[in-house]
């Protein structure tokens, strides 16, 4: 599976690089600087290995995937990582997902709500909302069970 899809453009912390900001297929009016940047500077790209648990999940109309792998110290999730294939904010949200999940509890985990996915990304346009929902049914079915 593609992890990710790193393009020639870089974009640094504080913003769009020069040569990003040039680049027309970043849709920048219409994704938001947060969601470039989780797509550009994936947090907790890969897998777990010796995962505590997992989960993949495919979006039946488009075809995204994400996976999610975890491992516990305690009741804690001491890390969490993802694959996605799919489009620019399914990337995105794969990878805000694993920042707000990782240190956290179980129990606090699975009280995480798609608007604090969604304020992650900084948003996401209307024809992008199936992204923030297969994160967090891929994250409802990593939580199930533990």
């Amino acid at each position: 599976m593609l992890i990710l899809n790193y393009e020639a453009a870089i974009y640094s912390r504080g913003g769009i690089s020069d040569r990003a900001s040039r680049l027309p297929h970043y849709n920048r009016s219409v994704y938001s600087a947060e969601l470039l940047d989780h797509f550009q500077n994936p947090r907790n790209p890969g897998e777990v290995e010796s995962p505590d648990s997992c989960a993949r999940s495919q979006n039946p109309v488009c075809g995204d995937i994400l996976e999610l792998t975890l491992k516990l110290e305690g009741r804690r999730v001491s890390d969490i990582r993802f694959r996605a294939k799919g489009c620019v904010p399914a990337m995105a949200c794969g990878s805000a997902i694993t920042e707000l999940i990782k240190g956290k509890n179980v129990e606090d985990a699975r009280q995480v709500r798609r608007e604090e996915l969604l304020r992650r990304v900084g948003g996401l346009p209307q024809a992008s909302t199936h992204a923030g929902h297969l994160a967090m049914d891929t994250l409802a079915m990593l939580l199930r069970g533990l």
